[in-house]
């Protein structure tokens, strides 16, 4: 069992206040334990089924997501974008590592969604971490978006500037130099513009397209 499961499971059992709610997590851990289709399944009945509680569906959801079962995807994202950031965290932690070709679109998708700015910074960094061919563009939207705005919203924009110095798509370059005249975005944009000078095109996606 990896580090971050054993740090989800320790945040929901703080969470627990009945007799029911401990037994039912007993029992989901059984579940999450017992190899086979038979049990996966079972967990996948967890993310649909009605009046489940939240922690439920987040640990089936961990659970299937790291073994590769896609059927974990929709509530993943659901994570993703949750007031919670402990939350986002952990879905984005998954959502990296399930390789599910739809995910680049729905990070991009909550990122770029100017009514969820506020909860938009672990979809960014998702976008970052996956090198997809939405990155850069939902990344450069959001940041030309934020720098424009009144509220820029801090850490969401050095998310972008950061991002965008790590995929090293020399396109950034007009926005990163915007972005260096924010003393708080500043740091960061010198750090990500020193990376593109030391580019000579853009940077490839894993699946070997150019962002």
């Amino acid at each position: 069992m990896e580090e971050e499961f054993r740090v989800l499971l320790k945040r929901v059992r703080a969470e627990l206040v009945s007799p029911a709610e401990f037994t039912a997590y007993e029992r989901l851990l059984a579940l999450v334990r017992t190899e086979g289709r038979p049990a996966r399944d079972a967990l996948a009945e967890v993310l649909v089924a009605p009046e489940q509680p939240l922690w439920a569906r987040e640990i089936a959801a961990f659970a299937l997501g790291i073994k590769g079962d896609r059927r974990a995807f929709e509530t993943l994202v659901l994570l993703l974008n949750y007031r919670e950031p402990v939350r986002c965290a952990t879905a984005a932690h998954v959502l990296a590592r399930l390789r599910d070709p739809r995910t680049a679109r729905a990070a991009a998708a909550l990122a770029t969604n100017p009514l969820r700015t506020a909860y938009a910074l672990y979809p960014v960094r998702l976008l970052s971490e996956l090198r997809a061919p939405e990155s850069v563009p939902a990344l450069l939207s959001t940041l030309e978006r934020l720098l424009a705005a009144r509220d820029h919203c801090w850490p969401v924009a050095r998310a972008c500037v950061e991002g965008l110095g790590v995929l090293g798509d020399r396109r950034a370059e007009a926005t990163l130099v915007a972005a260096r005249e924010h003393e708080r975005l500043r740091p960061a944009a010198m750090v990500a513009l020193a990376r593109l000078s030391g580019r000579s095109g853009p940077h490839r996606a894993r699946n070997g397209s150019r962002t």
